[in-house]
Formats: C-alpha cells, structure tokens, sequence
C-alpha cells in the first residue's frame, strides 16, 4: 500500500459516492414533495416533452367542453320554443276546426278567431326572446350554431339555425292570420296543420342536434380523464416506493460521511513515519 500526502485517492473515491448518494436523495425529496418524478425536462425530455404536449390538449379540451355546452344550451332554448310553439299550433288548430262548423253564429266565430289571435301572438313572443347567450336559432334568419368539437380547433359541430317565426317557410301562417267565417276558418285550419307538420320535423333536427352536441361532450370529458391519467403514468411518482428509497439513500448518505472521515484520517497516520 503506498501512501501520497499529495493525493488521497480513498478520498476522492468517497466524496464522488457521496455526491452521488445526495444527488439521488435530492431528486428523491423533490420526487416525494412534488409527487413527481419527471418534474422538468432534465428528468426526462423526451416523457416530459410528451406529457406537456397531453397536458396542452386538456387544457384545450376544456375550452372545448365550455364551447359544447354553450351550444347544447343554446339549442335547448331553441328546442323548448319550437315545442312550445307546437303547442300553441295544436290549440289554434282547435279553434280553426271549431270554427268551421257551421252551425255557429258569428259571435262565436269571432270568439273563436280572437282566441286564436291571442295564441298567434304567443308564437311571435316566444320566437322574440328565445335567445341564449345573445343567440337565436328560431327567428327569421336565425344563427346557427357551430361549437368546437376537438383540441386542435380543426373539427367542429353545427346545428343550423331553423325559422319557427310567424309567415316563414315551417309556420306558415302570418302574423296577421285570423278569420271571420266558416271558410276562412278552413284555410286557416289548412295552413295551421302545415305548420304543425313543419314545426316538428325541425323541432325533431334541432332535438337531433342536441344529442349529437351532447355526445361529443362526453366524448371529450372521457378523452380529457383518459388524457389526464396517460400523464399521470408518464410523470407520477410512485411515493411508496420513494418514501422507501428515501430511507436507504438517507442511510447511506450517513455512511457515506463515515467513509469520507475515514478515508480523511489515513493521511494522518503519514506523520507516524516522522517519529
């Protein structure tokens, strides 16, 4: 064994496992107090790479959600005026049909006729201020309405905006529709049973509309969870696991003192020589 007062070679050997053994404890301490182990992109830059691009698109898709769910109210307006207003087509068709017998006097006639005014105005209010967000799909040249349906902005979902207002092409009947007679009671009654049959076809594309809005938006609370827990594998530290190795490097950082003190005496024995 030879000695050097210049170079302790045990104790270079000593300090380098130290530093290594508190390098390791530090990124095991970081590991424990952040939940992380790939935290920046000197753990890992290609996993840390991966799960920042992943956590951009659940970022994203939670714009996508708000926009899904703007339009799904959106159209849900849109679908309770067009089932309202196909109710109020039902009872005006009662009256037109009930003025059509001609058994009635004309002060029942006109009874009958301001009943239905009444209900035709209730279709011109409710197509006024059926309106979400500043949106209306059902008053002549309506908006239609396009959501976002991905992360990248690159697809969307439209529901088309259909008229459900006074003299347009699914009511036909005009703003000033009545009657006074037994025959203008009949074409009414004609022109209200068209609207009848327009008005819930486009109610049925509208409801047709929400539940594809309302599936997508499904879809994308299942993809943003799927997307959150993909993260998680890639950069989630196992703390069991780290909590355990912290003891051993904290042991082993302890013996690692010991040894550096140790290999730090040799160099002492030296002077015996000059005895």
């Amino acid at each position: 064994m030879s000695f050097s007062i210049n170079t302790n070679g045990a104790s270079l050997l000593a300090l380098q496992n130290l530093n290594n053994t508190s390098t390791s404890l530090q990124k095991t301490q970081n590991s424990i107090s952040t939940g992380l182990k790939i935290s920046g992109a000197t753990d890992n830059g290609a996993i840390w790479a991966i799960a920042q691009n992943s956590r951009s698109d659940i970022s994203s898709l939670d714009t996508v959600k708000d926009s899904l769910n703007r339009a799904v109210s959106t159209v849900d307006v849109a679908v309770s005026a067009g089932q309202s207003i196909s109710d109020l087509l039902n009872q005006m068709k009662s009256k037109a049909l009930a003025a059509t017998d001609t058994s009635l006097g004309t002060t029942s006639i006109n009874a009958l006729a301001n009943d239905y005014t009444a209900l035709r105005n209730q279709i011109k209010t409710i197509v006024t201020n059926a309106s979400f967000n500043g949106v209306n799909m059902v008053k002549t040249g309506g908006t239609a309405i396009m959501a976002l349906a991905n992360a990248s902005g690159s697809s969307k979902l439209t529901v088309a905006a259909t008229s459900l207002a006074l003299g347009g092409t699914n009511v036909t009947i005009t703003a000033a529709a009545t009657f006074s007679t037994n025959a203008t009671a009949s074409a009414q009654l004609a022109l209200v049973n068209a609207s009848i049959t327009n008005v819930n076809a486009a109610v049925a594309k509208l409801g047709t509309g929400v539940n594809a809005l309302t599936t997508q938006l499904s879809f994308v609370s299942s993809l943003q969870d799927s997307l959150t827990t993909g993260v998680g594998n890639l950069v989630d530290a196992d703390v069991a696991k780290e909590s355990a190795n912290l003891t051993a490097l904290q042991t082993k950082q302890q013996l690692g003192v010991q040894a550096l003190s140790i290999a730090n005496s040799s160099s002492s024995s030296l002077l015996s020589l000059f005895h």
